[in-house]
């Protein structure tokens, strides 16, 4: 199968090594040359470190080369049998090139989307011919190292696309899960809590952001704290998702972006990519240490935890995704150290529901609403899993 990807960048270029990988052609198109010859360079350097670590042989990095070409004539991607497209997070621009895509590709062609906050049905609608061969392929930066790529078909996607588009990205090795075509898909709408209610306990005064960080990695298990992740995906992406989705779920205040963080990205203070963000990472910068209270950090820990599992619990009332997929997808793709849902089996339905409750009766704020799933459970004594 012939694969194309539409745009170079980070995203685009880390898809292409992975189809390049699985054996397959891709080409990579680009309108800017630059953006082409940058992608070529990155792709040399990253084989190149893959070899001195013992991860590729150099027989396997010059296949992964030879497999993967570049244009910037969008024409030249007529042959392919799957585009995955991968630019700027605008629904017109995505639309366009669509339509563009849709007079050069043969009918049998599947058009993906690796947008990570539009709506796939929105992107369909701009096809005129065949808007039942859309459908959304979304992975996660970095795409080689993150085994989860959500598929998300469109209102108007035909099955068949569907199921085949899900076969080939596991050909690729990967893991997918089915999502609906819902604001934020899955796992980036269930994690805004793990974000923003890190946020709202700093803003408060509770904790600091060592300590915050501290509690969720100390005592949660989660790998990287909330605002040291924050500053790994970039203040400017992380907040601007959180508006985006905001929006788009007709303001919903669960989802209120933080002016904490507006601020961080007003001064250009974006995280790692700028030198600065939440902590200091330029050379010989000391932050502050976290204070190692552990009855605090229980409370931070439980507070962020049992929105995460109201997120989770509200995906599946909402039939977002199965039980199955909402666990996978947290612990595949953003690394959580359990299923939400079964993490709340542990800690028990009860339990969550308490907490959560009395956050509301704290704050009395919409943002601390308990998941109707999981007061149906709490009254029959139910679980999640058996």
């Amino acid at each position: 199968m012939k694969v194309a990807i539409v745009g170079a960048g980070a995203m685009g270029s880390g898809i292409a090594q992975i189809v390049a990988s699985a054996g397959q052609e891709v080409k990579v198109y680009d309108k800017s040359p630059s953006a082409l010859d940058r992608s070529r360079r990155q792709l040399e350097k990253r084989l190149s470190d893959f070899q001195k670590k013992g991860r590729l042989t150099n027989t396997e990095a010059q296949m992964i080369q030879t497999k993967i070409s570049y244009t910037s004539a969008l024409a030249e991607l007529s042959e392919a049998k799957l585009v995955i497209e991968s630019i700027i997070e605008e629904l017109a621009t995505k639309q366009r090139l669509f339509q563009e895509l849709e007079d050069i590709v043969d009918e049998n062609c599947i058009l993906g989307t690796n947008t990570s906050s539009l709506s796939i049905t929105a992107i369909a609608a701009a096809c005129r011919k065949k808007p039942g061969r859309v459908v959304g392929i979304h992975f996660f930066i970095p795409a080689d190292q993150v085994n989860l790529v959500e598929i998300i078909p469109a209102l108007q996607t035909r099955s068949p696309i569907t199921r085949q588009v899900e076969q080939i990205i596991q050909q690729w090795g990967k893991t997918t899960v089915l999502v609906k075509d819902r604001p934020g898909f899955l796992v980036n709408r269930i994690a805004r809590p793990y974000y923003l209610e890190a946020l709202r306990i700093l803003e408060e005064g509770i904790a600091d952001i060592a300590t915050i960080d501290w509690a969720m990695t100390h005592l949660g298990g989660f790998k990287i704290g909330p605002f040291a992740l924050m500053d790994y995906i970039g203040n400017d992406v992380n907040y601007d998702f959180t508006r985006q989705l905001f929006e788009s779920t007709h303001y919903d205040t669960r989802y209120q972006p933080s002016i904490a963080q507006k601020r961080l990205v007003e001064a250009g203070y974006l995280g790692r990519k700028t030198g600065k963000g939440f902590y200091n990472y330029f050379d010989h910068s000391t932050n502050p240490a976290p204070r190692q209270d552990e009855t605090l950090g229980k409370q931070i820990l439980i507070r962020i935890l049992v929105l995460l599992i109201n997120e989770a619990a509200d995906a599946l009332f909402h039939q977002y995704a199965t039980k199955e997929d909402i666990d996978l997808a947290m612990s595949t793709g953003i690394d959580f150290p359990y299923g939400l849902l079964s993490w709340a089996d542990d800690l028990g339905i009860g339990f969550v529901v308490r907490q959560i409750d009395e956050l509301y009766n704290t704050y009395h704020e919409d943002r601390y609403r308990c998941s109707p799933l999981l007061r149906l459970m709490q009254k029959r004594a139910e679980r999640f899993y058996e």
